[in-house]
């Protein structure tokens, strides 16, 4: 028996990297996973590994940032499952990389678009579906950047502290729908998406208590525990996975 057995997860932007390795965490615990990413090769992809290990997942392509995409997605999932037990949000861009000041609007409103409002409307979108299975857990993928902001990562990482904001604006009124939303922030992961600023991995490491760079299933246990009955008491937090760099507000 898993601890997630019987439990219905969508994991947004899951066909690789940190949310690939949550959406094979969460199988392996027992849910049934539907990974979700804005490329079919990607998903088919991911979809397939994860079949072949065994494990309970299906898939579909989605842009979470375009509205009808996204409704559309909902949708088809609450006709194929009738409801959703757990939603985490892990889709996230950064289109521009330099001085804060240059930002251009254009790369602003497009990390804005998805970083924080399209994780807000999924949530809106998916809470009726949590509703239907009488609560649920959320859990919101944020940064270690959004309490130490990256100098050349500035409105990515604003992006990220209104992450860990809407966490907190959020757990009020879905608590009182048995649903709970908390929050990881991770700090240096090996991903694609960190590969620029490993490259000079040596300097980054020292930087780090621990000693090493985050693997994406250094935070995939914490998702599987937040969304689980072993957290029932947790809710409205933020849990930074960082390997003991610095993290305060």
């Amino acid at each position: 028996m898993g601890k997630l057995d019987g439990k219905v997860a969508l994991v947004t932007a899951s066909s690789q990297g940190i949310g690939f390795a949550i959406a094979r965490k969460l199988a392996q615990d027992g849910a049934h996973v539907v990974i979700c990413s804005r490329k079919k090769q990607n998903v088919d992809e991911a979809v397939q590994g994860l079949k072949s290990e065994g494990l309970s997942v299906s898939g579909s392509v989605c842009h979470v940032g375009k509205s009808d995409d996204r409704k559309s997605f909902i949708n088809q999932l609450e006709k194929d499952f009738g409801g959703l037990d757990i939603l985490v949000s892990n889709a996230a861009v950064n289109p521009y990389f330099g001085s804060i000041l240059a930002t251009p609007e254009s790369a602003y409103d497009k990390i804005f678009d998805v970083n924080v409002k399209a994780t807000f409307q999924l949530v809106q979108d998916a809470v009726p579906l949590m509703q239907k299975r009488g609560g649920g857990s959320v859990v919101i993928v944020s940064s270690m950047a959004a309490y130490n902001p990256n100098e050349m990562l500035g409105i990515y990482s604003v992006s990220k502290t209104a992450l860990v904001g809407l966490t907190k604006a959020l757990m009020p009124e879905l608590s009182s729908m048995n649903i709970r939303v908390n929050c990881i922030a991770p700090g240096i992961i090996r991903t694609k998406f960190s590969k620029s600023l490993l490259q000079h991995e040596e300097a980054v490491r020292q930087q780090v208590p621990l000693g090493r760079i985050g693997n994406p299933e250094d935070c995939a246990g914490m998702v599987a525990f937040l969304c689980s009955d072993e957290a029932s008491y947790m809710t409205g937090e933020t849990v930074v996975i960082n390997g003991g760099m610095k993290s305060r507000l």
